[in-house]
C-alpha cells in the first residue's frame, strides 16, 4: 500500500531544546494531517469499540496541551477545568475543535519558549516538580500514541496512510 501522506522525521540536530521542540511539533503535525479532507460525519465516526474517533482524538489532546503546559508548566488553570474525555458534542463543529487545537498549541508554545528547559513545573506532577525538558518528552510521546491511532481510524475511514 502507497503511504500517501508519508513525511519525513525532523532533521533539526543542533541542540537539545530545537531537536525536541522540533519532534514535539512533528507529532502534532501528524495528528492533525490525519483530519484533513474529512467531513465532519468523517472527523465523528467510531470504528473502534472503545469509541475513539479522529475528533475525539484531537480534543483529547487539547486538553492534555493544556493540562501539562498551561497547568502544570505555567501555573495557570485549575484542576475542575479540564476534562480528558473524547466525547465531542455534537453541537461543537469539527472547525471549532480545529481551530482550539491550534490555539491551545499556540499557547503551549509560547510558554515553552518563555521558559528554560531544566525549568521546574509551577504545579507538581503525582507531587513532585519536572522540569520542562520531562513534560516535552512526555507530551511528544503521549501525541505520537494519538497519532498512531489516528493513523489507523484515518486507514479504516478512507484508505489514507503513511506518518
Amino acid at each position: 500500500m502507497t503511504e500517501t501522506q508519508r513525511e519525513p522525521v525532523p532533521r533539526n540536530d543542533t541542540d537539545e531544546r530545537d531537536t525536541a521542540l522540533a519532534f514535539l511539533a512533528f507529532q502534532r503535525h501528524c495528528l492533525i494531517k490525519k483530519t484533513q479532507g474529512l467531513t465532519d460525519e468523517q472527523l465523528r465516526r467510531v470504528l473502534v469499540p472503545s469509541g475513539t474517533n479522529l475528533l475525539g482524538l484531537v480534543q483529547h489532546v487539547i486538553t492534555g496541551e493544556r493540562w501539562w503546559f498551561q497547568h502544570h508548566v505555567a501555573g495557570r488553570l485549575r484542576d475542575e477545568e479540564f476534562d480528558f474525555s473524547m466525547d465531542v458534542p455534537a453541537d461543537r463543529s469539527s472547525a471549532d475543535v480545529l481551530r482550539d487545537f491550534h490555539e491551545a498549541v499556540a499557547e503551549s508554545d509560547a510558554i515553552v519558549a518563555a521558559t528554560d528547559l531544566d525549568a521546574l513545573t509551577a504545579l507538581p506532577v503525582d507531587g513532585e516538580p519536572r522540569t520542562l525538558r520531562w513534560v516535552v518528552a512526555h507530551k511528544t510521546s503521549e501525541i505520537a500514541r494519538h497519532a498512531g491511532h489516528a493513523d489507523i481510524l484515518r486507514e479504516l475511514i478512507d484508505g489514507t496512510t503513511g506518518r
